[in-house]
């Protein structure tokens, strides 16, 4: 097994509550995963990153911990977990679990005992105040709920720290205890087989007075020591981190190739659904010239959505008005400094729009994340509070549930997207998996022509000039292979004339539609690209 898999692959994220329901309770779980493999493998994902499955009351939809050996009983038990990881295994699947670092639920025993009692030794496993005046120049993550980071206990007599929720309180990194515990919490899952951990919300871990609280060097110490544990001890598993950041903020946590594996690019998001809306590439090339060099065995993660809102945190004020504007012009479409809606949703259903999305998503620089459902177009339900309007069931027939569970659909955890066009009706697995022409279909054929290559994993990315700011055209290399990639973000035709370089081998092929490519010259490439239309034109050596 290549201890660099993770550069090449196709992330798929799932939501174990959502995804099928094997026992008619109304929930998704593991058993569930597990009779849906084949159709992961079919799309052609490499690794499965499951959402939390752990005990929790689910105040944050199992962000909020309260066993981290446990299993929530909802999606099974400890022995589906193993039957998923071998299944998983035994198709070529990889399995990757949220780690959840920054804190606990209120409810998990370490936290029940720590408020009793200021000599209680789980007392050090938070991080407790007098007042709420320490760390004042943090900034508050959800400013929709929270008025503070600091929430008051009073049976702990004291305040207690958390970023999130105050459902949520903060580990305190600054005790031994708490650091080897989350190390014997890694040991117990990755003995069980699972290939590694995203990990949530790691820019937090320690505080400091006079800072932000963010990124601090103590954080990185204690990351390196995670990465070092993994690697003496498990080799090939991977570390990908969540760090809600700017890019040069994110890069200090791959280090010199010895704290995380791979790294969210957050502020990729938003741009290409600004440069979609624009019709400029402006924006990608903008923020793509920002993003530093990384070690060669590390990687960036990009994604289109994903169970939160689309962050708007690393934009303007200008910009995410803008974005506000034109993307979530209805009040429940917001979340703090973000937007709660799907894919397809945000881009008015629009086929050609989704696929333009994809096609980025596919062949700019890292390695992509699908969203359990946006493969078929699926809806959101902004009527539902929090996020939980982009974490609905999925849809898998034209049936009762939408095929996802048996049970009456007032035992369901979330309603059935019930409004059009995204209804059941018109959007399920099923009937697309029959329709050769469907946007699964189509995404199942380019995420197969990505694997085919390995400059996406490995190779060079270099804006092209196509003469037009309408066209995002870039070129993927790796040795003698050499990829085209022409993406036209407007709404209008666009003649294309592109200065080649040395063509190696023979005619070009445009692998979206299998053709052959006629250049004007031996140094000139010249075509019609129609309203949001996407070629990837390879040329070999």
């Amino acid at each position: 097994m290549n201890d660099l898999w993770y550069k090449d692959a196709v992330f798929y994220e799932l939501n174990v509550r959502a995804f099928y329901d094997s026992n008619g309770d109304g929930h998704g779980d593991l058993r569930g995963v597990i009779e849906k493999l084949d159709y992961l493998v079919d799309l052609g994902v490499d690794c499965i990153w499951l959402l939390p499955i752990y005990l929790s009351p689910l105040k944050d939809d199992g962000y909020d911990i309260a066993d981290f050996y446990a299993v929530l009983s909802e999606y099974g038990g400890l022995n589906d977990l193993k039957l998923l990881i071998s299944e998983a295994h035994r198709r070529g699947l990889r399995i990757i679990m949220d780690l959840v670092l920054n804190h606990t639920s209120d409810q998990h025993p370490w936290f029940q005992a720590a408020r009793t009692s200021r000599n209680s030794p789980y007392r050090q496993y938070y991080v407790w105040s007098e007042s709420t005046q320490k760390y004042s120049q943090t900034r508050i993550i959800f400013v929709d709920t929270q008025p503070s980071n600091w929430t008051w206990d009073e049976q702990a007599g004291q305040y207690f720290w958390h970023r999130f929720y105050a459902c949520q309180p903060d580990l305190n990194y600054d005790s031994p205890a708490v650091q080897e515990e989350m190390l014997r919490v890694m040991r117990y899952w990755l003995d069980l087989g699972i290939d590694g951990f995203r990990a949530d919300a790691v820019p937090y871990l320690f505080e400091r007075e006079g800072t932000n609280c963010e990124n601090l060097p103590e954080t990185h110490a204690y990351l390196k020591r995670i990465r070092r544990f993994v690697n003496e001890n498990y080799p090939g598993r991977i570390l990908l981190c969540e760090a809600n950041q700017w890019p040069e903020d994110v890069r200090p946590y791959f280090g010199d190739g010895d704290e995380f594996h791979m790294g969210f690019h957050f502020p990729v998001m938003p741009r290409i659904y600004m440069a979609l809306e624009r019709g400029q590439r402006q924006p990608l090339t903008w923020i793509l010239e920002r993003t530093p060099p990384i070690p060669e065995d590390c990687q960036w993660c990009i994604f289109l959505r994903n169970h939160d809102e689309l962050t708007l945190e690393m934009v303007t004020e200008e910009e995410r008005q803008w974005m506000w504007q034109v993307y979530a012009p209805e009040a429940r479409m917001r979340l703090n400094l973000g937007i709660r809606r799907r894919l397809a949703p945000l881009l008015g259903n629009d086929r050609r729009k989704i696929e333009l999305a994809n096609s980025l998503l596919l062949t700019l620089p890292g390695s992509p994340i699908i969203y359990y459902g946006d493969e078929i177009g699926m809806g959101d339900d902004i009527w539902l509070p929090d996020r939980n309007g982009v974490r609905t069931p999925m849809q898998w027939q034209n049936t009762p549930n939408a095929g996802f569970s048996s049970a009456p659909p007032d035992r369901l955890y979330a309603p059935v997207i019930a409004r059009e066009p995204y209804t059941p009706v018109r959007v399920n697995v099923a009937d697309q998996v029959a329709n050769p022409g469907s946007l699964w279909h189509t995404l199942r054929r380019m995420i197969a022509l990505r694997k085919a290559s390995r400059l996406f994993g490995w190779g060079s990315f270099t804006w092209a000039d196509a003469g037009i700011d309408s066209v995002a055209a870039y070129w993927r290399e790796e040795g003698p292979q050499r990829l085209l990639i022409l993406n036209n973000l407007s709404e209008s035709s666009h003649f294309v004339s592109l200065a080649l370089p040395e063509v190696l081998g023979p005619e070009p092929i445009d692998l979206i539609t299998n053709s052959k490519l006629t250049p004007a010259s031996s140094s000139r490439l010249e075509l019609e690209l129609g309203p949001f239309e996407y070629r990837w034109i390879r040329f070999d050596g």
